[in-house]
């Protein structure tokens, strides 16, 4: 089916460009398609000259740059069959704080556009995947949303703040949600600067100790050598760590999109019990360690 961008323009939605409208691609997709909506995170903003997402990762140009793939295109998105995928862009401009307080904004804006699906294909499983500032717009938009609105979110490097995060785990919309956080020692400088910026020291990053208590959170440590082995033996083989620092990696390890794909856009999506290796005979106890602490 075709792929929608679309862009926040503060609180609300709108095409961008694309002659095709929301209410006529959803009545053409057959209703055991899902839809998955994309979502970049800092330095993005629809319309820009060289920076405009819908003409970079969110659009389906196979023949981008290596730091520029296509996330439609690596997820399988065909106009002939298959899931319906939506680039959702906004304005991730200005100053790391400005940017978190767009991202707020464009938040209500993905609540409205995810409403809207929900009015017009009721029983449309609907999911999200989004690259680090790209995880506040989803939290962001779960105050306006209802239980099973997002069925799962995948969020690759995602730039959250401890608190924000457990609170957004306190909300209606996010009974039941499966959200699974790509984790790698490459973005934890990121990480720490990023909370610092925007937090000022009163906040953290989300980190494993964070999530490994919230309902519904999974962590995919891909610098893990155990992980990336059962996911290897699962049929999912991904490229092991390439640089000791690096903020996109969750999208432009090869092989990964593999998994993103029975995640997020097969028919009978990947079960997040597949994720991660069996716990050891007699360590039931044990406690795994953080992700930036795993070895590879």
């Amino acid at each position: 089916m075709p792929h929608l961008p679309i862009t926040a323009e503060g609180c609300q939605w709108r095409h961008a460009g694309t002659a095709a409208s929301l209410d006529d691609t959803l009545a053409a997709l057959p209703e055991d398609q899902p839809v998955v909506i994309l979502i970049h995170g800092y330095r993005y903003r629809p319309g820009h000259a060289t920076c405009d997402p819908h003409r970079l990762i969110l659009s389906r140009d196979a023949g981008l740059g290596a730091s520029d793939l296509s996330w439609p295109h690596h997820l399988g998105i065909r106009d002939d069959q298959g899931a319906l995928s939506i680039g959702f862009g906004w304005n991730g401009f200005g100053t790391l704080r400005q940017a978190r307080d767009e991202a707020g904004r464009a938040g209500l804006a993905l609540a409205a556009l995810i409403r809207r699906i929900r009015i017009l294909s009721p029983g449309r499983r609907i999911s999200v995947m989004a690259h680090s500032l790209g995880a506040k717009v989803m939290l962001s938009a779960l105050p306006a949303l209802e239980p099973g609105d997002i069925a799962r979110a995948v969020l690759l490097f995602p730039a959250l703040l401890a608190r924000e995060t457990v609170a957004a785990t306190t909300l209606r919309a996010a009974a039941g949600m499966e959200i699974i956080r790509v984790t790698s020692r490459e973005n934890l400088l990121f990480d720490l600067i990023g909370a610092a910026l925007a937090a000022g020291g009163w906040d953290g990053p989300v980190s494993p100790r964070v999530t490994g208590a919230l309902p519904g959170w999974s962590d995919l440590p891909i610098d893990c050598a155990a992980t990336l082995a059962h996911l290897a033996a699962g049929g999912f083989p991904i490229a092991t760590r390439q640089r000791r620092v690096c903020h996109w990696s969750s999208y432009l390890r090869p092989g990964i999109f593999a998994l993103y794909r029975a995640l997020l856009t097969a028919p009978d999506p990947l079960p997040l019990a597949a994720l991660a290796p069996p716990v050891p005979a007699g360590a039931e106890g044990w406690t795994e360690p953080p992700a930036e602490f795993a070895t590879t």
